[in-house]
């Protein structure tokens, strides 16, 4: 081999070497890409659409290391459209433009088949850099795909989330996981050239916590650890080399529903000691602070209700602070409003009044507003009898009149049950003076 070669050859090697595990063995098509068969399985919905050459604008959402960056590449190669990428912690408006301005200007080349714009962690972006991207989307110059950990119902712009399917993308299973590990051992060019065999996996899978990207990590971690070409993975092995805290809680993995369950059921049981202790537990993992306001804000109206109108206050208080304060010290506002809303009165009637009225929308349809609780702006409208008859109630002693406020069909049909806590209770006793002789109460 001559010199030349030589070095050429060696510095492959060390570029090799120097890329993760997880960039070196990353899918480039369908047919290796694993999990979420619910996409991209033989029925599913992104492999129909790919096969038809149809890609609307997508947003994956999803744990980290469950293949989005990948299942964005993917796309984009199985389908020959042009690829531009940007991340939402780098990226600001201008670096959106450029992008745009870029696909935009190849247009004429690729007019079937417009260029895909990939962000990453596209709920880092603000409401200005979100703006940004409507244009682009909704005339076609982009086919946006984003990618998120965070839920993009509360992340992501209502009028950019309008423009684009969302696509659920879940943690690696048990099978999924091994299927990685076993790809990487046949298909990588340096630990191909190993001796590996892969006698327990139970601790790898473990603290993995369903992340493809942090197996591969913990593994390379390992066999990089290990002298010779010849290694035998086992539990015990893994955990003497992976120095990790006692504290095995992953935020991604079964774990992290497992613990959220546990503590949202401890304050709704009226325990607080039990709720400090799981709220430990995620703060020690290191769970994301607004994950936990989040979820608080949740329960104070669906566990307490009217019973304390007080605990939504304090839970959507709670929520903005901690944003503003961050780790360490949100674990003190955060203690303090999980001891309030475990010791406060517990009512779930706004949560079933909701879902009542929800079915039964379900069952009877879109039933006409009564005429004269319509809105009538202007003159052809009341002509028609648009609020016509309407009784202003302020114009009545106690501010109260006897009016028919529900579709007939459906009149006197009582969603909101008052709970048997003191707050409520004085709302059941006004409801029976209010109301006698329409509703049950």
């Amino acid at each position: 081999m001559s010199l030349p070669i030589f070095h050429a050859v060696k510095c492959i090697i060390f570029i090799a070497m120097n890329e993760p595990l997880a960039e070196r063995v990353r899918p480039k098509t369908l047919e290796d890409y694993i999990s979420q068969n619910h996409l991209v399985g033989a029925d599913g919905s992104l492999t129909h659409q790919i096969k038809n050459g149809i890609i609307p604008s997508l947003i994956f959402w999803g744990p980290p290391g469950t293949g989005k960056t990948t299942l964005a590449n993917i796309i984009a190669h199985e389908s020959e459209r042009p690829f531009y990428t940007l991340s939402a912690i780098s990226s600001g408006v201008k670096d959106v433009r450029e992008v745009i301005d870029k696909a935009k200007q190849g247009g004429g080349l690729f007019t079937a088949k417009n260029p895909i714009l990939f962000i990453d962690e596209i709920h880092r972006f603000s409401k200005s850099q979100q703006d940004s991207l409507l244009g682009a989307v909704e005339k076609g110059w982009v086919t946006l795909i984003g990618a998120t950990t965070e839920n993009p119902s509360f992340e992501v712009i209502p009028a950019l989330l309008s423009r684009c399917q969302v696509y659920v993308l879940n943690p690696f299973g048990k099978e999924d996981l091994e299927a990685l590990l076993n790809r990487a051992i046949t298909t990588d060019t340096i630990l191909k050239s190993k001796k590996i065999v892969l006698k327990e996996t139970e601790a790898l899978l473990r603290l993995s916590g369903g992340d493809g990207r942090k197996l591969l990590n913990i593994f390379e971690l390992i066999v990089n650890s290990e002298v010779g070409e010849s290694i035998t993975v086992t539990n015990e092995l893994v955990m003497n080399k992976v120095q990790k805290n006692t504290v095995l809680y992953d935020k991604t993995g079964e774990q992290h529903y497992d613990i959220i369950s546990a503590f949202i059921k401890s304050v709704r049981g009226s325990d607080p000691n039990a709720a400090v202790y799981w709220l430990a537990r995620m703060i020690e993992g290191g769970e994301d602070v607004k994950f936990i306001a989040r979820r608080m804000v949740i329960l104070a109206s669906e566990d307490i209700g009217n019973a304390n109108p007080t605990a939504l206050v304090m839970a959507n208080s709670t929520f903005q602070a901690v944003n503003t304060i961050g780790y360490p010290e949100a674990r003190i506002i955060l203690s303090q409003c999980a001891t309030y809303l475990a010791t406060s009165a517990k009512s779930n009637a706004s949560y079933a009044a909701i879902k009542q009225a929800q079915q039964k929308v379900k069952e009877t349809g879109d039933l006409p507003v009564p005429l004269p609780i319509r809105n009538a702006p202007t003159k052809l409208m009341k002509d028609l009898g648009y609020g016509k008859g309407y009784d202003y109630a302020h114009d009545h002693k106690n501010n109260f009149v006897d009016f028919e406020f529900l579709p007939e069909e459906i009149s006197g049909t009582v969603f909101y049950e008052p709970g048997e806590n003191p707050r409520e209770k004085a709302m059941r006793d006004f409801l029976k003076k209010r109301w006698k002789g329409k509703y049950e109460y």
